[in-house]
């Protein structure tokens, strides 16, 4: 069954002089404007589309790519705001509505928000709420520690880094556990630190645990060779210098050249470490 506001594959029925339609099946035969058509497309091609309604309210088809689909997060700026709500741009021709009814508060011009896509059931369109509270943290936190996953960087606070992890619940990245710089609506990966008591969730970009050790060690030995046998980082270096060189925290750099030291391959300084042989 074809999905309003996600991707489809669909195959071409025929062409005319404003574009090609498609098969929706159920939904009809759907067009594709000629400007969305890619070059050397013929009746009975497979093509994938993104399906949602226009101005007019007819169901259409575009291979432009949305800034995000259903059931997913975004931050999306306000392009327009009538009687009707708030209208956001999310890449697409026909701007994405964010009812009144929807809005956790009243949306400005020119202002970005952090909203939830979602298809309403009665009119079958696509709208866009900031109320995130009835979209979030619904089901248990079923992650295990260490587990990889996807994020997306809603808010930023004194204690560190708000995010929606997977689209379905929200986490915290601490500020001093952050090495790099993260800005509002950006999507990356981190891992889960901790599921807490309460079913919070703690986040943290770096693979957490001794895993990745010894293979930091390894690293940071072909960084000495390459360098002549001597490094500006030692004990006593900055986070931000040591993630900007290694991509780590400073507490597993430190677990790093401790190894390297105890099985006698390196001196550490405060401030370099220095290898022996090479």
């Amino acid at each position: 069954m074809f999905q309003i506001g996600k991707y489809n594959e669909l195959k071409v029925v025929k062409e005319v002089d404003f574009g090609i339609y498609l098969d929706g099946e159920e939904l009809g035969e759907i067009l594709l404007p000629l400007r969305q058509v890619p070059p050397n497309t013929y009746p009975g091609d497979i093509l994938e589309v993104f399906l949602y309604k226009d101005s007019e309210d007819r169901l259409i088809a575009t291979t432009r790519q949305p800034y995000a689909i259903t059931e997913e997060f975004a931050v999306l700026e306000v392009v327009d705001v009538n009687k009707t709500g708030a209208w956001l741009d999310w890449g697409l021709d026909k701007h994405l509505l964010a009812p009144f009814r929807e809005q956790k508060q009243d949306m400005e011009l020119g202002k970005s928000y952090l909203v939830y896509i979602f298809l309403d059931d009665e009119s079958q369109r696509l709208a866009a709420s900031s109320k995130l509270a009835k979209f979030l943290d619904n089901v248990p936190p079923e992650y295990e520690e260490g587990q990889e996953v996807d994020i997306l960087i809603s808010n930023q606070s004194d204690i560190g880094y708000t995010a929606v992890i997977n689209n379905l619940h929200s986490g915290l990245l601490y500020k001093n556990e952050v090495f790099t710089k993260l800005s509002r609506g950006q999507k990356t990966k981190a891992y889960i630190k901790k599921i807490r008591e309460d079913e919070k969730i703690d986040l943290i970009l770096q693979k957490p645990g001794y895993g990745k050790i010894d293979p930091l060690s390894d690293k940071i030995l072909r960084e000495l060779k390459k360098s002549g046998g001597i490094l500006n980082l030692g004990d006593k270096s900055s986070p931000e210098d040591i993630y900007s060189k290694f991509g780590v925290s400073k507490k597993d750099f430190k677990k790093a050249i401790g190894k390297l030291y105890k099985d006698k391959i390196i001196l550490v300084e405060k401030e370099k470490i220095e290898i022996i042989d090479i």
